[in-house]
């Protein structure tokens, strides 16, 4: 399966977008909640229509960024929230991204990935990350029968994935998901080493 710019566009003009739940997810809602420094730069990958990137930039987040290769979610969004400052919109290919952030939000963006994809994922999100910058979110605890995406994972093979560039703060089951995700969540925090 080739998951390319194209695909992902497709999806969203079927309205094939299951991932999509209308809202911020609960856990990252939370995890935002708590953070007291509001000038950390933030980036949001495979973001989508970004309910988190509203929920941050609301909060008083004004380094928020989101980045997406289907222009379908990011012309919708930038309708959808004009205030939002252009210049912290990504239309481009998550691994051809050039940054440094002091926190990455994980949400679907891993899961929707091809699994052949996910050490450079991982290397990718170290070089975007600051010196002791954080990647934060959930991943999924769980297979699929389907062949995906999204595609699933466990808690041994992320932190096979995850150990030798990253220390790992939580990798535990997410208290908090949304009802249809309860129990097939893990809440993600690691520091870049």
């Amino acid at each position: 399966m080739f998951l390319d710019e194209a695909y992902w566009t497709n999806r969203y003009n079927e309205k094939s977008t299951g991932w999509d739940i209308g809202s911020p997810s609960t856990p990252l809602k939370q995890y935002l909640d708590q953070i007291s420094n509001k000038d950390l730069k933030i980036l949001i990958p495979g973001a989508g229509n970004a309910y988190e990137a509203v929920y941050a930039f609301g909060m008083g987040f004004e380094k928020v960024h989101i980045l997406d290769f289907s222009p379908v979610p990011i012309a919708q969004f930038k309708k959808s929230c004009p205030d939002f400052p252009v210049s912290n919109i990504f239309l481009e290919n998550f691994f051809s991204h050039e940054g440094k952030y002091d926190l990455i939000l994980e949400q679907t963006f891993f899961c929707a990935l091809d699994p052949q994809l996910r050490k450079d994922y991982v290397r990718k999100m170290h070089d975007l990350l600051l010196p002791g910058g954080k990647l934060t979110g959930v991943m999924f605890a769980r297979e699929f029968a389907h062949e995906g995406p999204p595609f699933g994972g466990s808690k041994e093979e992320y932190s096979q994935y995850f150990m030798p560039e990253f220390e790992i703060l939580k990798l535990e089951p997410c208290y908090n998901s949304i009802p249809p995700r309860q129990g097939s969540e893990l809440f993600v925090q690691l520091r870049k080493n």
